[in-house]
């Protein structure tokens, strides 16, 4: 029986063998090659593009063979018996896992990014990420998260109005459902009004306040409903539409029975618009875009926080762009 850790000289495939024994010459409980299928299927049920499934013949052959070898070599560095099978399988799919997260383009990269990924090295990594975790999650952190956090929000606030002010283009459903038509919609600086009228063509830049014909005041403003709960959504055949439509759509509705109608161009001036609205009408920001913004803003706060930056001045500014050098020799063109 060929050794899973000696070379194969041809392609991993063609030399596999199946059960193997273990390298302590018991053998691998019945359940390991398809407890190991189980964990590459269930690594591959994401929407992630991986390029090295498309640089051989037999790819998912090769990448099952190669993920049996890291088994068996995993088995032996834990020095496992039968009773630890599900202990080194969860230590193997977290390898195939982290290899797979740097997208090698191809298996031999794949193979190459396993070996660097050892028993030992998946322990070391742990306990840098545990103690992480630990320090972020004691309890003067997070007291420190929750005296940042308003402010933080305050500042995802600003940010979402200033975007409202500088407006966004919209497309026009006509009756046939096609979006051949523009209108552009703004919110005045006082961030009292909402200026929109329709438009010829795609504006280039920020449309002016003077030139959009129709006013909103903000104080008008009912409520702010979203997806199949819009007006233009409930219409006779919407709901038939494309997905992706029906979660771009927002309304605003004001007056008895007087909405404005939208479908956000993409995701992100959905987000910007529906939680910029929300925030003038003093309710949360709900989407995705705000949690993830407050996530990453928050973390770098954090940090900076508790760097060791006594006796340090902060300047207020960026430092100025230093001068072109005299020559540019040190450049190498590539081309």
């Amino acid at each position: 029986m060929a050794d899973l850790g000696s070379p194969t000289p041809r392609s991993t495939s063609q030399n596999f063998c199946c059960p193997y024994p273990c390298p302590q010459g018991e053998p691998l409980p019945p359940p390991t090659s398809a407890g190991g299928l189980q964990t590459l299927a269930a690594s591959e049920t994401c929407n992630d593009f991986h390029p090295m499934f498309f640089t051989h013949d037999r790819s998912f052959e090769e990448f099952f063979c190669i993920c049996i070898q890291l088994l068996n070599k995993t088995w032996k560095e834990m020095r496992a018996t039968s009773e630890d099978f599900n202990k080194v399988m969860q230590v193997v799919k977290e390898q195939v896992m982290r290899a797979l997260t740097t997208k090698p383009s191809s298996l031999d990269q794949f193979k190459s990014k396993l070996q660097n990924l050892s028993y030992t090295e998946i322990l070391k990594i742990r306990q840098s990420e545990r103690m992480n975790q630990e320090d972020f999650q004691s309890r003067p952190i997070l007291e420190l998260k929750e005296k940042i956090q308003p402010e933080i929000l305050e500042l995802i606030k600003q940010q979402r109005l200033n975007r409202l002010v500088e407006g966004t283009c919209f497309r026009k459903l006509n009756c046939r459902r096609r979006q051949d038509k523009f209108w552009y919609c703004r919110l005045s600086p006082n961030h009292k009004v909402l200026h929109y009228g329709d438009l010829e063509e795609s504006p280039q830049g920020e449309v002016p306040h003077d030139s959009l014909q129709d006013k909103l005041p903000v104080a008008d403003i009912k409520a702010v409903v979203t997806g199949k709960d819009c007006p233009h959504m409930k219409e006779k055949g919407a709901l038939k539409q494309n997905k992706e439509v029906l979660e771009l759509a927002f309304s605003i509705l004001y007056d008895s029975n007087c909405q404005l109608n939208f479908i956000a161009p993409d995701k992100h001036e959905y987000c910007i618009w529906t939680d910029g609205l929300n925030a003038l009408l003093g309710k949360d920001m709900m989407s995705d875009l705000t949690r993830n913004d407050l996530d990453t803003l928050l973390s770098m706060e954090i940090k900076l926080r508790l760097l060791d930056l006594e006796n340090i001045q902060i300047p207020d500014a960026p430092p100025p762009i230093p001068k072109e050098p005299s020559n540019y020799d040190f450049v190498y063109d590539c081309n």
